[in-house]
């Protein structure tokens, strides 16, 4: 919890021990979009979170409305292929994957793209009755960036991750 404050985010400890390490995606204007400021505070926070010896688990959770909406669509759109390739975009998102406690993801509303894709990254997913997962980037010509077809492959089959990284539908929980 030392150093600057989240701006993104809201990072507390919970629990009967204080024990849980709770991370709410806090920007609900963009319906927690996934922006570079974002998630090089999420890092900085599992990092904090991860080194905390009475943290035993951590919990990424959004707003009722949205877990997060993707990637923010607005910070890449005047970006080419050549300055998100040499540029490192989208290094760094799978530090959630690497975190050795476990992490649930808790997901209510939108897990959209990114959104979806963060979600995966944890190692559970506690899904709520408004929960709605998708990868629409196909819809803005594209495909999933962060690891989203590996894993969307992994967690629903073949035949449905086709269909939702080809479509741009969504599932619900």
């Amino acid at each position: 919890r030392a150093g600057t404050p989240f701006q993104y985010l809201a990072v507390q400890k919970t629990g009967s021990r204080q024990s849980v390490g709770l991370i709410q995606l806090n920007r609900p204007q963009a319906l927690n979009a996934l922006c570079e400021g974002l998630m090089a505070e999420l890092r900085r926070a599992l990092v904090a979170l991860e080194n905390d010896p009475q943290v035993g688990a951590i919990v990424i959770t959004g707003s009722q409305k949205a877990f997060a909406a993707g990637a923010d669509i607005k910070e890449m759109q005047n970006k080419t292929f050549q300055e998100c390739y040499s540029g490192g975009f989208l290094s760094g998102w799978d530090a959630v994957s690497t975190v050795r406690k476990p992490i649930i993801a808790a997901v209510n509303g939108y897990a959209l793209g990114g959104g979806c894709e963060l979600a995966m990254m944890c190692d559970i997913i506690y899904a709520g009755e408004k929960a709605q997962f998708g990868q629409p980037e196909i819809l803005l010509g594209t495909i999933p960036g962060a690891g989203g077809t590996q894993r969307l492959t992994r967690a629903v089959g073949k035949s449905l991750a086709m269909e939702m990284v080809l479509t741009g539908d969504r599932i619900s929980a």
